[in-house]
């Protein structure tokens, strides 16, 4: 295990005061491929299944042939959800709270999994393990931030992830194939998970060797700090040749 003197985030101490801005750029069309920038026109996301995104309406139309399977698969299993209980509780919106959580802690959701699976030293892993979170429900909670806390994280084998569902596994390889062609070392599966519910997250890497978040062997306390305190703040700690980056 290795000694930190300092967190693995630059404003782990303390909170911005200003709101978060939201961030762009991180997300890909599914057809094209194309990224989501500020200056341009924002992302739509597939009506069905909520979780595919799409730069315009016409390559959305030309995705549906190869889409429509894991789409119709994906939004039944969104439809089953909606009357499971979570922690013991009934609630028809856990699904929508469940995705704002995500897509609101996806840069920090992005950095865990690359630190749970020690990319920056072990590139390969992200073909054999996957990172699981599992959530606490709190279905009284102001808002949806402070509705889910993280219980606990695990590393476990890709498998274990992808191997109950064959539509979910295509769909994670179609990713990992996209990424490896743009120049990538595939697609990392976090797997979001609440009571009976879950959503699985690719994460498309770039080759180690462009990223220049430190290596934390804190991940997970970090990621439990910033999710149990409903902050969507998240900045990682940089190192160059230069010296430290904070933020």
């Amino acid at each position: 295990m290795v000694s930190y003197a300092q967190p693995a985030a630059a404003n782990y101490y303390i909170q911005s005061s200003h709101p978060t801005p939201k961030s762009r750029g991180h997300r890909l069309c599914d057809n094209c491929g194309a990224a989501e920038t500020s200056s341009g026109p924002r992302f739509r996301l597939c009506g069905g299944c909520m979780t595919t995104q799409y730069c315009s309406p016409d390559c959305q139309k030309r995705h549906w042939a190869s889409h429509k399977m894991i789409c119709q698969h994906t939004a039944s299993q969104i439809s089953a959800a909606k009357q499971q209980p979570v922690d013991g509780h009934y609630d028809e919106n856990v699904v929508k709270h469940l995705r704002k959580f995500t897509s609101a802690h996806q840069e920090l959701l992005n950095w865990a999994v690359f630190q749970a699976l020690q990319l920056k030293r072990v590139p390969a892993n992200i073909r054999q393990q996957a990172l699981i979170v599992e959530l606490d429900y709190h279905p009284n909670a102001p808002d949806s931030l402070h509705r889910f806390t993280i219980k606990g994280t695990h590393v476990v084998p890709r498998t274990y992830v992808t191997g109950a569902d064959a539509n979910v596994a295509a769909d994670i390889q179609r990713r990992d194939d996209r990424c490896r062609r743009d120049g990538g070392i595939g697609a990392a599966v976090v797997s979001i998970q609440c009571g009976g519910l879950s959503q699985v997250m690719p994460v498309e890497v770039d080759p180690p060797s462009q990223i220049t978040w430190d290596s934390r062997d804190d991940w997970s306390e970090v990621a439990r700090h910033f999710v149990n305190s409903a902050r969507t703040d998240f900045k990682p700690i940089s190192s160059t040749p230069r010296g430290i980056i904070y933020g």
